[in-house]
């Protein structure tokens, strides 16, 4: 009886002032609970002030929420700990697009395809998303479903999707 030992004052085996309040957090949002889970990501920062990880996962708490003006905010402060972020430039940029501020999202376009690596298959599509997106911003052509054409790939091949670095 766990409950009657920590009436009487003993111990449930668990450490009670030690909370893993992201992975609590990470537990609400996959569960589509946005709302808690912002709360549980802010007492996740509070133990972890500089963590890039909490800040882009608030980020996007806060943009399902229909907070995107704090969304902005915050991956901007991600930002100012490491300029690099590939995430938080990738978000960044969208929202910001959302926003119309085009010539501001297409400078993080751009630092996200230079931060960002060709090599890691989980970027490749968010990586093949922003080129497309950045290329309409620069006017490039686009096909009927909205797809990028770029003029110098192969054919078949119309967003550089089958691009590898063998030379």
């Amino acid at each position: 009886m766990t409950w009657w030992r920590r009436l009487v004052g003993g111990s449930s085996g668990r450490d009670p002032r030690h909370t893993d309040f992201l992975a609590e957090a990470l537990d609400l949002e996959s569960r589509g609970d946005y709302a808690n889970a912002l709360t549980s990501y802010r007492l996740a920062l509070r133990e972890r002030p500089d963590d890039l990880g909490v800040l882009q996962n608030i980020a996007i708490a806060f943009s399902k929420t229909g907070q995107p003006e704090e969304a902005i905010r915050t991956y901007r402060r991600a930002l100012q700990l490491d300029a690099e972020s590939p995430g938080a430039h990738y978000g960044l940029a969208f929202l910001l697009l959302k926003r119309g501020d085009s010539a501001i999202a297409a400078m993080h376009l751009e630092s996200f395809l230079q931060f960002s690596t060709e090599q890691d298959p989980t970027s490749a599509r968010f990586r093949a998303h922003a080129e497309r997106t950045l290329a309409q911003l620069q006017g490039a052509p686009v096909d009927a479903d909205g797809q990028y054409q770029d003029p110098s790939a192969p054919s078949g091949d119309r967003d550089g999707s089958a691009y590898t670095d063998e030379g």
